[in-house]
């Protein structure tokens, strides 16, 4: 968890966060841990990595599963 002094503010546009809220894997997932992903991926893709493509894989099979999840609850 951030601590409350190294938390700062930033302006997105609303098809920026509209687009980062879509890769949340699960409602509570913040911003910062969004973007922290986003971050890691560029890394590994600079370096020419095929575990960039792996982890993207990995997060939309957790995404998918924790839509089912949440459907399952509201059934």
């Amino acid at each position: 968890m951030v601590k409350p002094s190294n938390i700062t503010t930033i302006k997105l546009d609303k098809e920026t966060k509209s687009r980062l809220d879509k890769l949340k894997i699960h409602e509570k997932e913040s911003y910062d841990e969004i973007l922290q992903k986003i971050l890691y991926i560029l890394n590994l893709c600079k370096s020419g990595s095929n575990e960039a493509k792996a982890r993207l894989i990995a997060i939309d099979k957790a995404k998918a599963l924790n839509q089912i999840k949440k459907q399952l609850k509201s059934s």
